[in-house]
């Protein structure tokens, strides 16, 4: 069956096809009962408007980019999902790209993406802050989890949770604490490991810090060797990714979690319930920023003459689970 045309509808609502064209196009400039009368023919007809021309009268594309820097990482799985699920219920497409955890090539892509986008999500950037604000001078964007000064963005710092989780090893007797950091282009490892000091300087705990690590599990069972040679008997980790890959390590040596080492990630990823033993983690509000930060970008995608930035916060909390535990 020929696919329904505009002017299939036109003729049969009895209006011109430059009529229909303003329905889909400039509702607000058609007479609400002519309006209804074009939808309601469009919808048995089953007529769909070409989302190109769409976005050609109204100079939009439909479609949204999103960036991340290691797609692999579950931490960021949630996010991806929950923006192209919410920017679908918008009529946008959502197209991402993966970085490599490379600051040139989030740049490259950036710049690619904004001839071809309405809008931009920037995760975790790794780019410095004029090349992020440059992007954002070209295209509405922003940033979730890590802010910068005159962007919008949606901002995930662990501080909290991880202060509390100094306070918890703390209060199970552990006084040497290793911190395994994150890659050294990561914006947020250098936020997480302050925290890290000076939540331990607070509870009277000392820190060594190994690292900088990749956020991934290989990475974390390369460092498990080092905390094996150390005389820590907990870890917090840049990550969940790296928490795992550590617990891995230690538990192949014949150490027990948490009897011989109590271990912290951070981010809460969907794995960190089912590991054996069960993770205690920061849990960051990703799919919560992710929600917020779409809402910003709408804003700012139609509000063109209004870049005003748009900055919120969300905190982080730590969730006990099994793999920590008093000396």
């Amino acid at each position: 069956m020929a696919r329904a045309t505009l002017r299939d509808v036109a003729q049969k609502a009895g209006v011109s096809a430059s009529t229909v064209s303003r329905v889909f196009s400039r509702p607000e400039m058609v007479a609400a009962d002519v309006r209804e009368r074009v939808e309601e023919i469009a919808r048995e007809l089953r007529y769909l408007p070409n989302p190109i021309a769409r976005g050609l009268a109204r100079q939009r594309t439909g479609n949204l980019g999103v960036i991340v820097p290691d797609i692999a990482n579950p931490y960021f799985t949630p996010l991806v999902k929950s923006l192209q699920s919410d920017a679908r219920a918008r009529g946008c497409n959502v197209f991402v790209a993966d970085t490599d955890e490379h600051a040139s090539r989030e740049r490259d892509l950036g710049i690619a993406m904004s001839q071809q986008v309405d809008g931009i999500v920037l995760a975790s950037p790794r780019m410095g802050d004029d090349e992020v604000r440059a992007l954002a001078a070209d295209v509405p964007l922003i940033t979730i989890g890590r802010l910068v000064e005159g962007v919008s963005g949606v901002g995930t710092p662990a501080n909290n949770g991880i202060r509390q989780a100094v306070e918890l090893l703390a209060a199970q007797g552990h006084r040497r604490i290793a911190y395994l950091d994150g890659p050294p282009q990561s914006f947020v490892a250098v936020q997480r490991r302050g925290a890290t000091l000076d939540a331990a300087e607070e509870f009277g705990c000392s820190v060594e810090v190994f690292g900088p690590f990749q956020a991934a599990v290989n990475a974390g069972r390369r460092a498990a060797d080092l905390v094996l040679a150390s005389d820590v008997t907990a870890v917090i980790a840049y990550n969940d990714q790296i928490a795992f890959g550590c617990m891995a390590r230690l538990k192949e040596c014949g150490r027990r979690i948490p009897e011989d080492y109590s271990i912290v990630g951070i981010d809460d990823s969907s794995v960190a319930e089912y590991c054996e033993p069960r993770l205690t983690t920061v849990r960051v509000p990703i799919v919560k920023a992710g929600a917020l930060g779409l809402d910003i970008l709408w804003d700012l995608m139609n509000s063109p003459r209004d870049r005003t930035p748009i900055v919120e916060e969300l905190e982080a909390d730590l969730v006990v689970r099994r793999s920590t535990a008093a000396r």
